[in-house]
């Protein structure tokens, strides 16, 4: 079975000088190896090869065969860790609350414990006829959700 830790080990080592960042690798129980990284504006074809070719350079083929897969987080997945927050803070999410609730707002703010998005909603303010459009922050920790995901726009 091809070493986790030693992937991970070999991804850190390329990704050192890079501003590049780890998001996930599985290994899978017929040896397919996926390696997901990330960047602040998108992952490059040439560097996901430059990075296989590191990670191949450190296994043997001899000792155990694999299939290795190098490649970006997705666009539309669920993030996996902080710095996906970080470098989406401005931008329109969807999380999908432990309870099954699901919220649109902007991901407003992102540390290293939790997350704040800005909702707007409609509420009946004293005075007003009609219900009017305010904004309301509504804060996170990253294990209170099931899921947080960039939602993607074609307008």
């Amino acid at each position: 079975m091809i070493d986790k830790q030693q992937v991970i080990d070999l991804t850190n080592e390329w990704l050192a000088d890079k501003e590049y960042f780890l998001v996930d690798v599985v290994i899978s129980k017929d040896s397919k190896i996926t390696v997901e990284i990330d960047h602040a504006e998108g992952v490059w074809i040439e560097d996901c090869a430059d990075l296989s070719r590191h990670i191949e350079s450190g296994l043997s083929r001899e000792t155990e065969d694999y299939e290795l897969e190098v490649g970006s987080a997705g666009l539309g997945q669920p993030f996996k860790v902080t710095q996906q927050y970080m470098n989406h803070v401005g931008m329109e999410v969807e999380v999908l609350t432990k309870d099954g609730k699901k919220i649109k707002g902007i991901l407003k703010e992102a540390t290293d414990v939790a997350f704040t998005i800005t909702i707007t909603k409609k509420e009946k303010i004293e005075g007003m006829k009609r219900p009017q459009l305010v904004e309301e922050d509504l804060c996170f920790p990253y294990d209170g959700v099931k899921y947080t995901k960039y939602i993607i726009n074609f307008k």
